[in-house]
């Protein structure tokens, strides 16, 4: 395997590098009380310490738990306190804005906030300078030799759910054995497109867990890794033809942001680099995958995975053009059933939630809520959350989140699909559709609309529109106009924010 290299901006490193700093910063843990079943947490955004600090948790069997730095200090405080972090490592701009968000008696290993990310990011450059009183990552590693005994067993990093109802939930995976971890690489391997030879762009936040899965299996395998701070259209262009990327995991928002683009930018790049594109986290509307096939040719994949349950089915291009809207069929060791609100099967082609399992997944529970992990479970598969269906070949397609279905007059309404038929609006940049309680029908369909920048749309283009693609009763009754959606930095829309500022009368 040849010589991997990281690229940060100006900064470049190599895998050797990072792994040889990853085993000094775990005898360094070590020193600290933090061993086997401990869990460290990483308040950073994409960087190399990042990966140092996630391989350096692996070498001594403890879970990397991967915090959300766009959470506020109260929700950042929760996490930590709820994992029982012993080792806190964060970019310094991110622990002026936490204050006293950090429990008493954990370690705080402070990363200085890097050049590339302060400037994409337009970050106080007060804020992401070394304090005094900071333990410096750097300084502190550099004082450790590598370490020895490095643990066989893979712990996998921990990701926290979104919290829609309550407080987020820890997903704490369980340590695998050498061989069922292999087992487990291969499924992740093939529904990345990773081998070696590979040049990988990471352009979505690594605490999120596709990003992260992607990633970290990159920085083990591929030649070279870059990383972006964010994701900007164009500048992902840049990168793709700078560095001849040729395999790259998105969200389907990150799709839709590079289609709005003018034919004239999107053509100025050179992009036949690219070999293998995959799509996740939110299901790809059928019509935004085949423009980018169009556009990119039959190179853009789909998988469907949940946090608990890991991977579950795989779609590749030919998959999407002989049934479009599918995200595939069940990968090699899954089994997967849909059920109904008894817990029953449902015929072939019926409606009802997702329940899988993969054989050679970790297992996993709820750090420190183990009751609501039990109650996922029927018959050893779990709950993925989602609704969808199985055709007569064995393909599964996704209707929405069971949390997010709207039920109105009695009917069952799935935002998603409004959304995905929304994309296709020139006027228009993102949507979020989701119901509000009513008394006459029990909830009513509301659409939160944002305009490209200059575009004015009216409530009547929207319904107008609507009306010829969804049926009637699916058409949003009450329609808003936003400048800007709140959304993560992979361009994730944060709906559970703007539900609650309706439901909150702001």
């Amino acid at each position: 395997m040849s010589e991997g290299r990281f690229v940060s901006g100006n900064r470049v490193r190599l895998r050797s590098d990072i792994e040889t700093r990853a085993l000094r910063a775990a005898k360094g843990m070590r020193s600290l009380g933090v061993d086997k079943g401990d869990r460290i947490a990483l308040l950073l955004r994409n960087d190399l310490a990042f990966f140092e600090a996630t391989f350096a948790a692996n070498a001594l069997g403890v879970s990397p738990v991967a915090v959300n730095w766009h959470l506020a200090a109260p929700e950042i405080a929760y996490v930590l306190s709820d994992c029982q972090a012993k080792i806190v490592v964060a970019h310094t701009d991110l622990l002026s804005d936490i204050g006293d968000a950090i429990p008493a008696g954990v370690t705080v290993l402070a990363v200085e906030t890097p050049l590339e990310l302060a400037a994409a990011l337009e970050l106080d450059r007060d804020a992401c300078r070394l304090r005094a009183d900071q333990t410096s990552w750097e300084t502190w590693l550099a004082g450790f030799d590598p370490l020895q005994d490095v643990c066989t067993e893979f712990v996998d990093t921990m990701i926290y759910t979104s919290g829609t109802t309550g407080k987020p939930k820890g997903v704490r995976r369980f340590p695998q054995a050498p061989d069922v971890a292999a087992e487990h690489f291969k499924i992740r391997d093939k529904t990345y497109g990773i081998k070696p030879g590979i040049r990988a762009l990471i352009c979505g936040p690594l605490y999120h867990g596709a990003p992260n899965s992607f990633g970290m299996r990159c920085a083990k395998i591929a030649d070279e890794i870059i990383l972006m701070p964010r994701f900007d259209p164009v500048e992902f262009l840049q990168l793709v033809e700078q560095y001849r990327i040729t395999t790259v995991f998105m969200v389907p928002t990150m799709f839709v942001r590079l289609l709005k683009l003018s034919p004239e930018e999107r053509d100025r790049h050179d992009l036949s680099s690219l070999e293998y594109i995959v799509t996740a986290a939110a299901h790809c509307p059928a019509e935004v995958k085949e423009a980018m096939q169009q556009w990119l040719g039959p190179i853009v994949h789909e998988f469907y995975a949940a946090t608990e349950v890991s991977y579950v089915t795989l779609c590749d291009p030919r998959d999407s053009q002989l049934k479009p809207g599918t995200v595939g069929k069940p990968v090699e060791g899954v089994r997967l059933r849909i059920l109904d609100e008894n817990g029953d099967e449902v015929p072939t082609g019926g409606q009802g939630e997702v329940y899988s399992k993969l054989s050679c997944g970790p297992e996993f529970t709820y750090h420190n809520r183990p009751v609501d992990r039990a109650a996922l479970e029927v018959d050893g598969l779990i709950a993925t959350g989602d609704v969808g269906f199985v055709d007569e070949d064995g393909y599964l397609f996704l209707c929405d989140r069971r949390r997010d279905m709207v039920i109105s007059g009695g009917v069952n309404i799935y935002p998603a699909e409004i959304e995905a038929a929304l994309v296709g609006m020139p006027q228009l940049q993102d949507s979020a559709v989701f119901g509000l309680p009513e008394a006459e029908y029990g909830e009513k369909l509301v659409a939160v609309i944002q305009p490209q920048p200059g575009q004015t749309i009216s409530q009547e283009e929207v319904i107008s529109y609507l009306r010829t693609r969804v049926a009637g009763f699916k058409v949003p009754r009450q329609i808003e106009f936003q400048s800007d959606l709140p959304r993560d930095d992979s361009g994730k829309i944060y709906k559970r924010k703007i539900r609650e500022r309706f439901l909150n009368g702001d």
